[in-house]
């Protein structure tokens, strides 16, 4: 089915009983959270289409505050290269006023209006007047949101952009920028309204993710905002904020690879406390939403590699770390070294470090006593505690580092 989001549940389970012994097939650009949640944790195959079709540019997107200056300016621009405009409106009652409006400012301009009360008749004479160019702006409500494809349309502004879905968002600026010409779209809101914390990351995702391709980085920022649903049930998206996003995706991996008789060793998660200042200053990275994204994919760093690439990756985009945000990005790699060879915690104690490692750690003890006699001051107690004293000068993690290669057998 294509325009899979467009489907409820009760839909896509009547279609699979017309047929019991047939793939099924969803098509989207913008999956619901539910589906695309169900594909992520291996419920469902799914592939990715990245590559754009020929000549096609990606869609310049304005957030800005409803103006009549802009509004003008906006339809005069695409109006002078001989192109056509939507003006998205989802108020049936307030549409034909709207309308008038906009003759008001673009007077040249040839007005259609369009919505879902219409008749079919009626409806079908606009749509018509549109495609074969007799009209040079619509104002419409969402109806327009699928299907269209009007080479000569490269221009939308959407009123009210705040009230609308991520997907839906995504969806309507689909209309515009399909030939080779740039096309652009302006997400108004009330110059006096104060917008609510999801509708500043909607219109922030509209922006930031506006490169071709980005339909499946919209979908699943949904996901994070909306939540992943009922997989059992008929809600699309749902509430998972008691638990957490991770932790919730982590619970149902393991689910489901119990299920398909892949459970492997339980994880097991490193306390590391070495007694260095690891944050990203707010003089670094100044968005709060950025330096939480920061956060989490240097917590994702398994390797020296890694490592470097979101050095290289942090330099580029905000010049060269502090010496806090170094230490976060060796903290990384030493936690995932640790949690290799499951070791439960490392505590530092003045000079000396106390390694704790669980009882099913998979560290040879041959390979254990050649670390114990590889340096001074490392020594094993009775009760499987492993203590590394650091000398005076020497770096606390890079101490750490070698004893923890000396025990993964690398030289």
């Amino acid at each position: 089915m294509d325009e899979e989001q467009r489907f409820g549940v009760a839909h896509k389970e009547r279609l699979k009983e017309m047929r019991q012994n047939v793939d099924a097939l969803a098509l989207s650009a913008t999956p619901i959270p539910r589906t695309l949640h169900m594909s992520l944790v291996g419920l469902r195959d799914m592939s990715v289409i990245e590559t754009p079709p020929r000549d096609r540019l990606a869609i310049q997107t304005v957030v800005a505050s409803f103006q009549e200056d802009l509004v003008r300016r906006a339809i005069e621009n695409e109006l002078a290269r001989e192109g056509q405009v939507y003006f998205i409106h989802n108020r049936v009652e307030s549409i034909y006023s709207l309308a008038i409006l906009v003759q008001k400012l673009v007077p040249k301009a040839r007005v259609v209006v369009g919505h879902g009360q219409m008749g079919e008749k009626e409806l079908e004479s606009v749509m018509l007047k549109f495609i074969r160019d007799e009209a040079d702006v619509m104002v419409a409500t969402t109806i327009v949101e699928n299907g269209l494809d009007i080479p000569r349309a490269n221009t939308i502004l959407i009123n009210r952009a705040d009230r609308l879905g991520l997907a839906e968002l995504y969806q309507l600026r689909g209309r515009v920028g399909r030939s080779h010409q740039r096309a652009y779209a302006y997400l108004l809101v009330p110059p006096d309204t104060a917008l609510s914390e999801i509708a500043r990351k909607r219109l922030s995702a509209m922006k930031e993710f506006s490169e071709l391709g980005a339909g499946f980085r919209i979908a699943a920022l949904d996901l994070e905002l909306r939540g992943a649903g009922n997989m059992l049930g008929r809600q699309q998206h749902g509430h998972i904020e008691a638990i957490g996003f991770d932790m919730y995706c982590q619970m149902l991996e393991r689910a489901v690879s119990k299920l398909k008789g892949e459970e492997g060793v339980p994880e097991l998660r490193t306390t590391l406390s070495l007694g260095l200042d690891v944050r990203i200053p707010e003089n670094y990275i100044q968005s709060e939403n950025l330096r939480l994204r920061t956060y989490k994919r240097i917590s994702s760093i398994a390797s020296q590699e890694e490592k470097q690439d979101v050095h290289r990756e942090l330099t580029d985009r905000f010049g060269a770390p502090p010496a806090t945000v170094e230490n976060l990005l060796e903290y990384a790699v030493l936690k995932s070294m640790c949690e290799r060879l499951r070791i439960s915690a490392v505590e530092r104690q003045g000079n000396r470090i106390a390694i704790r490692f669980h009882a099913e750690t998979p560290l040879d003890p041959a390979t254990l006593v050649q670390v114990v006699r590889s340096r001074k001051g490392i020594k094993l107690d009775p009760s499987g505690v492993l203590w590394l004293e650091t000398t005076r000068g020497e770096s606390v993690p890079g101490a750490l580092r070698n004893v923890l290669l000396g025990l993964e057998g690398q030289s």
